[in-house]
């Protein structure tokens, strides 16, 4: 599989041209960044001397800001509370050019914030924030109506499960409902965890250990393992793509019906894998409601997702950027 440059920019173009909307759990990525000199007398715990703090979209958020980055009009839906975690979201959104008026308020959730401690390019700790119950069906009607509005200039939909509450089974059969009988792409980022009945997606995108919890099977870490558990979740949900993430080893890209494809990473560094799912499910999306074969759409994610992995914190990718990696 191989894309030149000039086909990349092509696609790149068309994708000026495509809306796309996400839905699902919005989060806020806090990184608190510093530097360790000593160990605390206090437990046998490294000591990070604060130096700054940045604040970046994540979870759903965070492919949204993906997909403007490549170019691409978003509308984005989720829950979030009303506190000083959703103002900042908002704020930045705003500033990633993301259209956020699909947030919806609630008083009695908080927004979900993860707040990572780095020191010399390591993740030190993770703190998590967040209420997870789950979305009324009152709220859930609420979604459904106002992206049925939006659905004549859609051109593909995706949805982020981190089990967070935003995400459920009457939400996702609403937009089954709603996206089949337009022909709208529907792609999804799934958590095991949370159990949902995914039949018939567009396009799922789970990492080699949510596909193994998905097939309900043990990884024995070879190739049979991994293509008995790719059979077990195709004959279980029949998604049109699968595209399984499989880290350093690249992805493995699965049509209904066709021979497994095995893309290998074009990573020259890898320094923070944080939020390079959501890179791959945003990119590979929009590649195809661009115009891209899947295997053009699946060399397209996997550059860009070598991009973001190079840097550190729930990053993006450019135009720029990935057509240069196209030259490497």
């Amino acid at each position: 599989m191989s894309l030149t440059v000039k086909r990349v920019k092509n696609l790149l173009q068309a994708a000026t041209e495509r809306r796309v909307l996400v839905v699902g759990d919005v989060m806020l990525d806090q990184f608190l960044w510093g530097r360790v000199k000593r160990i605390s007398p206090e437990a046998p715990v490294p000591v990070v001397e604060f130096q700054s703090e940045t604040f970046m979209p994540g979870g759903a958020a965070n492919v949204a800001r993906n997909l403007t980055a490549l170019g691409a009009g978003v509308g984005l839906y989720g829950l979030v509370g009303e506190d000083d975690g959703a103002s900042m979201l908002r704020r930045l959104l705003e500033e990633d050019r993301v259209d956020g008026a699909g947030l919806i308020s609630s008083a009695t959730r908080m927004t979900t914030r993860k707040t990572r401690v780095i020191a010399h390019q390591q993740q030190m700790l993770r703190v998590d924030r967040e209420t997870n119950d789950p979305a009324s069906l009152e709220v859930t009607r609420q979604m459904l109506d106002a992206i049925e509005a939006e659905l004549d200039s859609t051109h593909a939909v995706i949805v982020c499960d981190y089990s967070k509450g935003a995400v459920t089974q009457e939400l996702l059969d609403g937009l089954r409902a709603l996206c089949k009988p337009r022909d709208i792409r529907l792609s999804f980022d799934p958590k095991p965890a949370h159990q949902l009945d995914l039949a018939g997606m567009s396009l799922i995108t789970p990492n080699r250990g949510e596909l193994f919890a998905l097939a309900g099977l043990p990884d024995e870490s070879t190739e049979a393992s991994l293509n008995a558990a790719v059979t077990a979740v195709q004959e279980k949900f029949e998604p049109a793509i699968m595209l399984v993430t499989l880290s350093e080893q690249g992805m493995l890209l699965c049509p209904r019906g066709e021979k497994p494809t095995l893309i290998p990473t074009v990573a020259q560094e890898i320094y923070d894998v944080s939020g390079a799912g959501d890179t791959v499910i945003a990119s590979f999306t929009l590649a195809i409601a661009a115009g891209a074969s899947p295997d053009e759409a699946a060399v397209f994610s996997n550059h860009a997702a070598g991009v973001v992995v190079g840097k550190m914190g729930t990053a993006v990718v450019t135009p720029r950027e990935l057509s240069g990696s196209f030259y490497v």
